[in-house]
């Protein structure tokens, strides 16, 4: 199987006798920024609809994949066939409605479902209950800004009061007062992308204080 081969690849690349010696050096961290970077080079070919590219990009991505999932083993940690069944039985187990008897109506429902059964999930293995869930800190902060609002909206918590004004009628719009904001950010002499996730950090502490108040 194609499968086979990429890990017995990869196996040969970190054998101490004889491997690469650049892929013998990395580690977990040193890794993460190359499957980050590979994850939004399939964004871009997706978004110029090259299938050729799109083909190409995602075998670097699966590539990271069986390069943590190599680097693990050697550690005894978990195995790329430990990967592949924990994503298996997880798909199965938030997919009651195509594996088991429940029903649901629309596409709407099967995220709510899919929610439902992270939380309990969490309970499970004794997590606390947590209303912003899972949102890794690593995001980019305006794409973890969205996802704890959204995150948040469901929960019963609003990120506050919209600011009055003109608003953006469309994405070109909002692109413009977005890039306007960094340009504002520059003139002030202050880091965009740190501001906001320091705004980010404040809401999550906001909403989760409110949890505990309710």
């Amino acid at each position: 199987m194609p499968i086979q081969r990429l890990l017995a690849i990869m196996a040969r690349l970190r054998d101490p006798d004889g491997g690469c010696p650049w892929d013998l050096e990395q580690s977990f961290e040193t890794i993460a920024p190359h499957t980050i970077e590979e994850a939004y080079e399939v964004d871009e070919a997706i978004r110029r609809g090259d299938m050729v590219e799109l083909c190409d990009e995602l075998g670097d991505l699966l590539l990271q994949v069986v390069f943590h999932a190599r680097m693990a083993e050697e550690a005894g940690s978990f195995a790329f066939d430990d990967v592949v069944n924990a994503i298996s039985e997880k798909l199965v187990r938030r997919h009651p409605h195509v594996f088991g008897e429940a029903e649901v109506r629309d596409a709407a429902e099967v995220v709510a479902n899919w929610e439902a059964i992270k939380v309990r999930e969490r309970k499970a293995k004794g997590a606390a209950p947590d209303p912003l869930g899972e949102v890794p800190p690593a995001l980019p902060a305006l794409a973890r800004a969205a996802k704890l609002q959204r995150r948040a909206e469901r929960a019963g918590y609003e990120a506050g009061s919209l600011p009055t004004g003109e608003e953006p009628a469309d994405e070109e719009a909002l692109g413009d007062r977005l890039f306007q904001v960094v340009r504002l950010a520059r003139a002030a002499g202050l880091d965009p992308e740190k501001a906001l996730r320091e705004a980010n950090s404040r809401f999550e502490r906001r909403v989760r204080a409110a949890r505990r108040g309710s």
